[in-house]
């Protein structure tokens, strides 16, 4: 797939996540908080969104980040000091859905990930290098082999060291 028919992938996912919701463009785009306009642009798949506005639209949808940025295993996002590359997503019985995603985190900056839906939780191992992470204000710091675990309903971040940090990162959503 090439990076013009990722792009417009992810817009028919997003326009069909808030379409299924009875949403407006204009709904979505005040309560995620980025331009009306950018908005329309991510959706007609002429401006490619970064891992940073997929989260804030996935958040008032009520959906995990792979619902928009797509499930295949390889399939990459970017941000603000994060790369990000899914490896595997399992849709259980009961409506849930855990990621497993692979992790680079750069060094220079923190990530700040807006909060996620109710009662979706985080694990992440870190495997090379050092990673401060958590809840904004109550993070914790994670060296190789150490995990991490949080609820991301609220605002959280994640920072390296002095080196890029490589981790598996877990979210799991509740069903509805």
């Amino acid at each position: 797939m090439t990076i013009d028919q990722r792009r417009r992938a992810v817009g028919r996912r997003i326009a069909a996540a808030r379409s299924e919701r009875g949403m407006s463009l204009s709904e979505l785009a005040r309560r995620a908080s980025i331009g009306k306009g950018s908005l329309s642009e991510i959706e007609s798949g002429q401006r490619n969104p970064t891992l940073d506005t997929l989260y804030a639209i996935a958040g008032p949808l009520g959906v995990p980040l792979t619902a928009l940025l797509g499930e295949e295993a390889g399939t990459e996002g970017s941000g603000d000091h994060l790369l990000a590359r899914v490896l595997h997503v399992e849709h259980h019985p009961d409506g849930a859905t855990t990621e497993v995603v692979w992790l680079t985190v750069l060094p220079g900056g923190t990530r700040v990930s807006p909060a996620h839906g109710a009662g979706v939780t985080e694990h992440i191992l870190v495997v090379e290098g050092e990673l401060t992470a958590g809840p904004t204000g109550a993070e914790r710091r994670a060296a190789s082999g150490d995990s991490l675990t949080w609820h991301s309903d609220v605002e959280h971040t994640y920072r390296s060291g002095d080196v890029p940090a490589q981790a598996v990162l877990t979210i799991r959503s509740p069903g509805a």
